[in-house]
């Protein structure tokens, strides 16, 4: 009898949802006096839940950074103007290549197609070559500038009729420009999805980010086919409507790397950060960082007054021994023996730069702590303060603490986001002399 009292007590929910914050009941189950099922809950609510499983991660919102609702906002708004163009450039370029016309052979189609096709590939294993290291570190700026590329990509296919002297010199150009945006968007894409994976879900997010952008696809070459038809054979309205989408693609890329908040420490963060606490003694937050950062190269930010104190100095990261002249080697065997002793790196002040020559034994936590205090001694040069002494003074003072703080705002400080360093060195300090190998 008491085994059946339990039973008839016994009261089972059943709970919804991939998020421990954001369940809900859907039914409740009972036995008294006969079992019982009390659904509860929207059905269509329900239903809607299932489908946007399909277009964000499990856990949403809690599994990702704030930034990603507004990033994937403007980028699939990017997006959608990247695709309704492309219809429109494809037209223009299938027109120059003779699509509908008697006079054009299969085989010059093909060739033109493959020479286009050739130079693309060519191009990016090139971009790769030279750009690869570099895209972790600035992820930002290549990501934005990929989409600038392949603006001008269009661009080149959509004039390509205008020239049929030049057509494979302007498509080839075209595709030169894309092979960038591939090799570019690709590489930061995968950063900053690292970046958003707060419960190590990268995977998931990469494959609802590619359901996102094929939702972005299907709705973009749908209107994009509209929007050509109507525009057929009217030169004016293509290039408005194209000039229009394109100006607004360049501002929704520009808003959505305006809204990360990278907490990851590149070149130009540890100045900011570095140069923040060295007047106030506070480290800014990965928020406050991202709206003063630059997020176009830095020759191309020049112009603007906006935030000038914020660009990072020039610090030259590993360099190579060889290239320095006999007196700058004099000073940097003196610094070896002297201030850098214990140190897994060298500094020496070159032609107002500070030169980092990086130990063949360093760790990625020396190699940030050498761009830190490269970046205090040329704060301290620029008060005309004695640079060796004086720097190491403050590091010995002040850098526990300041890596603790970067630690507590958020940011990681395990490595230094930067090129690989290729060029680095071996010092043997003796009683009377040092050796750089």
């Amino acid at each position: 009898m008491e085994v059946s009292s339990a039973i008839s007590e016994t009261i089972l929910e059943e709970w919804n949802g991939s998020s421990s914050t954001k369940l809900s009941r859907t039914a409740t189950i009972t036995s008294s006096p006969s079992l019982y099922i009390q659904r509860s809950g929207n059905r269509f609510h329900h239903v809607w839940r299932r489908i946007l499983q399909a277009f964000v991660p499990e856990g949403f919102p809690s599994s990702v950074t704030p930034d990603y609702v507004p990033f994937q906002v403007w980028d699939s708004l990017q997006g959608l103007s990247t695709y309704i163009r492309m219809m429109l450039s494809t037209q223009a370029l299938l027109s120059a290549i003779g699509v509908g016309e008697k006079s054009a052979t299969v085989i010059g189609a093909t060739f033109q197609w493959f020479l286009r096709d050739l130079t693309g590939m060519l191009g990016g294993i090139l971009f790769t070559f030279y750009q690869g290291s570099n895209l972790d570190s600035h992820a930002k700026m290549w990501r934005l500038v990929a989409d600038l590329m392949n603006d001008l990509g269009m661009l080149m296919d959509l004039v390509s009729p205008l020239f049929p002297s030049a057509f494979v010199f302007v498509v080839c150009l075209g595709s030169l420009s894309r092979s960038f945006t591939g090799v570019a968007s690709g590489a930061t894409r995968a950063a900053l999805t690292q970046h958003f994976a707060l419960q190590s879900n990268a995977a998931d997010i990469s494959a609802k980010e590619g359901s996102q952008e094929t939702m972005a696809t299907m709705i973009g070459m749908a209107l994009g086919m509209i929007l050509a038809r109507i525009t057929t054979e009217r030169p004016l309205a293509i290039w408005f409507s194209f000039l229009s989408l394109t100006v607004f693609h360049m501002y929704a890329n520009y808003k959505a790397v305006r809204c990360l908040a990278l907490n990851s420490l590149n070149p130009e963060r540890c100045s900011i950060i570095l140069q923040h606490f060295m007047k106030t003694g506070q480290v800014l937050s990965p928020e406050q960082v991202s709206k003063i950062e630059h997020v176009l190269p830095i020759w191309a930010s020049l112009w603007s007054s906006k935030n000038t104190e914020s660009i990072h100095v020039k610090v030259s990261l590993g360099v190579r021994v060889s290239s320095l002249n006999h007196l700058e080697l004099r000073d940097l065997l003196h610094s070896a023996g002297s201030h850098y002793k214990k140190a897994k790196y060298l500094l020496m002040e070159r032609k107002g730069n500070v030169c980092i020559v990086i130990h063949k034994d360093s760790t990625a936590t020396d190699v940030l702590q050498s761009f830190f205090h490269a970046n205090a001694m040329a704060n301290l040069m620029d008060k005309h303060r004695i640079l060796h002494s004086e720097s190491q003074s403050w590091m010995d003072k002040h850098y526990e603490a300041f890596i603790q703080k970067l630690k507590v705002s958020g940011w990681k400080t395990e490595r230094l986001l930067s090129p690989t360093i290729i060029w680095k060195a071996n010092w043997i300090c003796g009683s009377s002399d040092g050796k750089i190998d």
